[in-house]
């Protein structure tokens, strides 16, 4: 049975050691171990809402196994919020015998319960029947699937709306705007802040020159970001290089709701994908929530095909009593 001792904060020491089981599971697993979201949360741990569960072999430095979880606080008196969990595991700690990654994520419930309970999302790559079986065993079931699709490029379709570059300092705000009107039912994308915003802009691979944005009457109608993923070790917490090495990524794409349609999403979505075919990326990637029926047609429509599925297993946690307050 693995040592498990639960942070909110974590010094460079535990950084540079989770750092090398992340890199071990992300190639391991052809996947980034953590989604952006999260690794952002462990970078820049210690915020409201992070709680971080590092286990250990009896005696062990190394880490062999991480849970991090991120609390979104609900509108004040509107219940306990929800909650998002990742499980990294080492390779050589997931086989037979070994009790790490159903330990750590008994001991991450426990803690939900802890600070109150309420819904919990444990999101998993390229899920299997013994994630399928770990869930179970935990009360959680199979709920929302993320689709990451591909397609070669260039495309064959091309765009001929006019887009610029974002300009870091000017267009924050209005960005902003669009962003959190177009993704208001997203529970990732919606409600984003001049602070999350800049700490994008703040991560190595952020580049405003991919950061694609159309206006419409002296308005921003609608925006495509993109971000490129490099093969090299630099991409391990934050990118997704997948089998194909080099990939582009339409990171995010939206259309202001005032603007919608008018056949914006589409043109959008291949201003994106010639601007990283100029860069000399072969391949692009984009993630879809498989119940957006409208967004996949349009993807297969373009050529984008499944690569793999990701899903969140979700269950509802009862309190178990007073405990350290996160949010």
């Amino acid at each position: 049975m693995p040592d498990i001792e639960v942070k909110y904060q974590l010094d460079r020491s535990e950084l540079a050691s989770l750092n090398r089981l992340l890199s071990a599971v992300s190639e391991a697993d052809d996947h980034p171990a953590l989604d952006e979201h999260a690794w952002l949360d462990l970078v820049q741990g210690g915020r409201a809402g992070f709680a971080g569960l590092v286990a250990r072999g009896a005696g062990e430095a190394e880490a062999v196994g991480y849970a991090q979880l991120s609390r979104e606080a609900p509108p004040t008196g509107q219940g306990a919020g929800s909650w998002a969990l990742e499980l990294v595991v080492d390779p050589g700690h997931r086989g037979p015998g070994s009790t790490v990654t159903a330990d750590l994520l008994g001991r991450a419930l426990q803690l939900v319960a802890a600070e109150g309970g309420g819904h919990l999302h444990l999101w998993v790559s390229k899920p299997s029947p013994s994630h399928d079986r770990l869930a179970a065993a935990a009360g959680l079931s199979p709920g929302r699937a993320l689709y990451q699709m591909r397609l070669a490029l260039p495309a064959e379709e091309r765009s001929e709306l006019p887009v610029r570059p974002f300009v870091v300092g000017q267009d924050e705000q209005a960005w902003l705007e669009v962003n959190n009107r177009a993704f208001a039912w997203h529970p990732e994308q919606g409600g984003w802040s001049l602070a999350t915003l800049q700490a994008r802009e703040a991560q190595p691979w952020f580049d405003p020159s991919g950061f694609l944005l159309h206006e419409h009457g002296g308005r921003l109608a609608g925006f495509c970001w993109t971000k490129l993923h490099r093969h090299g070790p630099e991409d391990v917490g934050s990118g997704d290089v997948g089998e194909s090495g080099d990939v582009g990524e339409i990171y995010v794409v939206a259309v202001d709701p005032d603007f919608t349609g008018r056949g914006l999403g589409r043109r959008l979505v291949l201003a994106g994908l010639e601007h990283m075919a100029a860069q000399g990326l072969p391949e692009a990637m984009l993630y879809v929530d498989a119940t957006n029926r409208r967004a996949v047609k349009m993807y297969v429509d373009l050529g984008f095909v499944v690569n793999h599925i990701d899903r969140a297993y979700t269950g509802d946690i009862a309190a178990a009593g007073p405990g350290r307050t996160t949010s």
